[in-house]
């Protein structure tokens, strides 16, 4: 399956070439059939333009010229430094749908800065960060729930700018972190395919016991901060980590380390990245089915699932990861598999092979099967440790199911994810969908940028957390509605949609001015999207694009009782003033090798 899936790979990525050359080369589709300006393109354009200001005005007031963010620095899972590069949440996806450039410059400009700003700064007493927090501008040491969190701005931001230097040589030094490429950082045992602890980074693992302090950071008054996770001592914070010592071994929070080298895949087309990645999850993949088609929590330093006594489920963060609480005395469970997802996603991304979202579904009846009966009725578990399954609820344990629904297409699928009211939009059962979403987000925008101006913390008492709650950047309708897409998460996977735009006027990720895009219904072989140009006196053209990185093909489309073949990545549409038209889009998915080249640069 790998050599064939490499030759298809291979050739993908050469005829991608001349697709994106015969997008660009192709007369654009004409559409001049005049539209009244629909409500919900409207709105879309109105949210785009409300958060330039906005987020200028956050960044004005959280960052200084530099691109530092003003704040108290420290190191830590709570408010260290993922959550000074979460203040940039969305911006990159803002503007790959058309945001002002703008917010390119500010988020650009924000990422040089953190990446100093954290390198310069030190710990004292936490071994990992006493040369540096970050080095090789990379997180010295940290789980992948922190890591992902943090990388959301670098993984997205290749969106709009794939070609730039700074990027790609990033791109390609981060990945070798994750591939045996420095023999001095040895993340990575290529022989067993494994990571070899779940705290690992440019400094590589920690493979001893964690202590609270190489999660918590040095000791600090917190009389005067606001902690957003409850603490008032710094005892308190160490006693919320005084249980997550386990941390050698791979875990499956490790799989969102595979956005890395997927990314550099999408930036190079570099074969190496594409095959590292498919032989680490087609490892994960073996240790599901060893384990019953439940993806283990630990996998010790010999590939062996569970140690020598068996504990499948265990690690920090795992399926039996149940800590003391501090702040209310209570046990919470906090198994974080929804982040291994990302993993699964990449792999089908890179190879368009759905044996890896069949082996998630295969696990969410794995777990189901352990439902028992109660006074209540029937419960499921949602967490395992070593008196059994427990985490009881009565809705049947779906993690995942929206983005194996997203993946696969599957009416069975679609009945996993319940209740949604995108999904029922889209289904044609909730028409007023899109401007209730749109109006939503915009009163989002407002009542963020409000409480931003009404915060009056000097700098010197801010956490790096404390304002991530005022960041304006809301794309959630946007990418449902303009790109058919999901809407990305704090885990740091990628964005994956089913259409994307570009601006061949101005050379730009995004939708041109004035233009509105619906994505209106979505199945396995077709898309419906509706395109308006709100703009009465001028024309625009718009490139659509088949997935967010052009992994899937087009064959057709059809709009207004025509319909013309479109064999291809991209293709061009023309509207005509004032404009517009519901394109049905036959295509064919996960078809083609994905990049982050714009479709005109000719990979």
């Amino acid at each position: 399956m790998f050599a064939r899936s490499r030759i298809i790979a291979l050739t993908a990525a050469a005829a991608s070439v001349g697709l994106a050359l015969a997008a660009e080369s192709t007369p654009p589709l004409t559409i001049d059939t005049p539209m009244a300006p629909p409500a919900w393109a409207r709105l879309e354009r109105e949210l785009l333009a409300a958060q330039a200001p906005a987020c200028r005005e956050f960044f004005q007031k959280y960052f200084d010229a530099r691109g530092y963010l003003q704040c108290f620095i420290r190191w830590g899972a709570n408010d260290g430094p993922d959550d000074a590069f979460e203040n940039f949440n969305g911006w990159p996806e803002l503007h790959a749908l058309g945001g002002n450039d703008a917010i390119r410059e500010m988020f650009v400009r924000g990422h040089e800065g953190l990446l100093r700003q954290y390198t310069e700064a030190r710990t004292a007493d936490v071994p990992a960060g006493r040369e540096g927090m970050y080095y090789l501008e990379f997180s010295a040491q940290s789980d992948w729930m922190h890591h992902g969190e943090g990388l959301q701005l670098f993984n997205r931001m290749g969106l709009s700018i794939p070609g730039d230097p700074a990027f790609l040589n990033r791109a390609r030094r981060f990945a070798g972190f994750y591939m045996a490429e420095d023999p001095a950082i040895t993340n990575y045992d290529p022989r067993h395919k494994l990571i070899r602890s779940m705290i690992n980074g440019s400094r590589g693992p920690l493979l001893r016991p964690a202590t609270a302090l190489d999660w918590v950071g040095d000791p600090f008054d917190v009389g005067g901060f606001v902690a957003l996770h409850g603490e008032t001592t710094f005892a308190q914070f160490l006693a919320h980590y005084a249980e997550y010592t386990d941390v050698v071994g791979d875990h499956f929070l490790n799989l969102v380390a595979t956005t890395l080298p997927t990314t550099a895949y999408l930036a190079t087309g570099d074969v190496k990245y594409w095959q590292w990645v498919v032989g680490y999850m087609d490892a994960w993949l073996d240790r599901m089915r060893a384990n019953r088609g439940i993806i283990p929590s630990f996998v010790d330093l010999d590939e062996k699932i569970g140690g020598p006594e068996n504990k499948w489920w265990g690690n920090a963060y795992g399926w039996g990861f149940s800590p003391m609480n501090p702040v209310h005395g209570r046990r919470e469970n906090r198994n974080r598999i929804p982040r291994a997802m990302v993993g699964f996603n990449n792999a089908l991304l890179v190879s368009g092979d759905r044996k890896y979202h069949d082996a998630w579904r295969t696990m969410m009846d794995a777990v189901n099967s352990h439902g028992r009966e109660s006074a209540a009725g029937r419960e499921y578990p949602s967490m395992c440790g070593p008196d059994g399954w427990y985490g009881w609820q009565r809705q049947r344990w779906n993690v995942g199911a929206l983005d194996l629904w997203y993946a696969t297409m599957r009416d069975d699928d679609r009945a996993r994810v319940g209740n949604d009211a995108w999904i029922s939009f889209l289904e044609g059962r909730d028409g007023n969908f899109p401007e209730t979403a749109l109006r939503r987000d915009l009163a989002t925008v407002a009542r963020r940028i409000d409480a931003m101006r009404r915060d009056d913390t000097p700098p010197e008492k801010r956490l790096a957390d404390n304002m991530m709650g005022y960041n304006p950047a809301t794309i959630s309708a946007l990418t449902q509605l303009m790109l058919g897409g999901l809407v990305p998460g704090r885990d740091g996977g990628l964005l994956f949609s089913r259409l994307r735009y570009f601006d061949p006027v101005r050379r730009r990720a995004g939708l041109p001015e004035d233009v509105g895009a619906l994505v209106s219904k979505l199945d396995d072989r077709s898309t419906t999207v509706t395109l308006v140009n709100l703009n009465a006196t001028e024309s625009r053209t718009v490139m659509v694009q088949a997935g967010a990185y052009g992994e899937h093909r087009f064959e057709s489309v059809a709009w207004n009782g025509h319909t013309e073949r479109v064999a291809g990545r991209a293709f061009s549409v023309r509207l005509a003033p004032g404009a517009g038209a519901t394109l049905t889009l036959a295509m064919k998915r996960f078809a083609a090798a994905p990049t982050l080249s714009f479709p005109w640069d000719g990979r």
